[in-house]
């Protein structure tokens, strides 16, 4: 006959139940306290590049309310008080404030719009459609964005001079062709046109096919299929664009001959005067600058990290 197996004991049992409950618990706390310090770590590196990348914002705030002193002297606390740099903000010497808004406004309304409205049409059909060398056109297109956007500068030029968008024989035409001539090359964005069609990659093919059952065109197809369901996307490339063309610098000073139609951010150093510079002015016209910024990003910045996160999955 075969022994049996003696039985545990039932103390001995609970005694092992025991033990495991201990070690587990001490595993449990050192995962814990690994997981803290790396946290606290972590923390502290994104809480230092943080403080990195905000003080000179914060040193640009500080600036525009100092009456004197030196704006080149690194600060925590400004030297004093005072609403004068913001009073010759808005008073203006040579172009004024609320004129600048407004072209800024025009200039970012048009841009947005038209830049937009390519972008979404574009991605529709390399996205859905079905051509020959569909594939090889959007890497084509992809391949140049490694060149730099100064690179376009002396075509772009050349295009706007060639299309009559510069000449001075019509003061009313005039001001319509050189907000032209500002918005026109940046229309075409390959940015735009990749997250937009990344976008349309995750719609079904379902839901085109059952449109076109039911008799749409590809236009309505687009309009009331692809657009409703890419919403996040497109409103995240908007703020994108909107960005983009109220900070528009260069290429304004460069195309734009009539001061008069300076944007914000092209007009700031126009502020204090054409033979003196007043440095603490130009930091408080970047502040009102910056303002509508964040406004639109405090709005926006639901569908912007949904918009983003949808193109990057798609």
């Amino acid at each position: 006959m075969l022994e049996q197996p003696a039985a545990t004991p039932p103390k001995r049992q609970a005694a092992t139940a025991q033990e495991t409950a201990h070690v587990a618990s001490g595993l449990r706390a050192r995962k814990r306290r690994k997981d803290r310090l790396i946290n606290g770590v972590a923390y502290f590196v994104l809480g230092m590049i943080a403080l990195i990348m905000l003080y000179p914002f914060y040193w640009t705030l500080i600036t525009s309310f100092e009456p004197t002193g030196n704006i080149y002297q690194a600060k925590l606390w400004p030297s004093g008080w005072s609403l004068k740099n913001y009073a010759e903000v808005f008073r203006g010497t040579t172009v004024p404030f609320w004129r600048m808004v407004l072209n800024s406004v025009i200039i970012c309304t048009l841009g947005v719009t038209l830049t937009v409205s390519f972008a979404a049409l574009a991605a529709y059909p390399l996205a859905k459609m079905r051509f020959p060398g569909r594939d090889l056109i959007f890497y084509a297109i992809l391949t140049l964005m490694v060149l730099p956007n100064e690179a376009g500068l002396i075509v772009n030029y050349s295009t706007t001079v060639n299309l009559g968008l510069l000449r001075q024989d019509n003061p009313v035409l005039n001001v319509l062709a050189q907000y032209a001539a500002v918005v026109l090359p940046g229309m075409a964005s390959i940015v735009g046109l990749f997250l937009i069609r990344q976008a349309y990659l995750g719609i079904p093919m379902e839901l085109i096919e059952a449109a076109r059952i039911d008799g749409a065109k590809e236009l309505t197809i687009w309009r009331r299929v692809m657009l409703p369901l890419a919403l996040p996307t497109i409103v995240a490339f908007s703020i994108l664009e909107f960005v983009a063309y109220w900070n528009s610098f260069l290429w304004a000073r460069i195309v734009l001959r009539d001061k008069e139609l300076l944007p914000l951010s092209a007009g700031l150093l126009e502020l204090s005067g054409t033979f003196s510079t007043n440095s603490r002015a130009v930091m408080a016209g970047a502040v009102l600058t910056i303002l509508p910024i964040l406004v639109v990003f405090a709005f926006g910045q639901k569908y912007f990290m949904k918009g983003i996160e949808g193109a990057v999955k798609g």
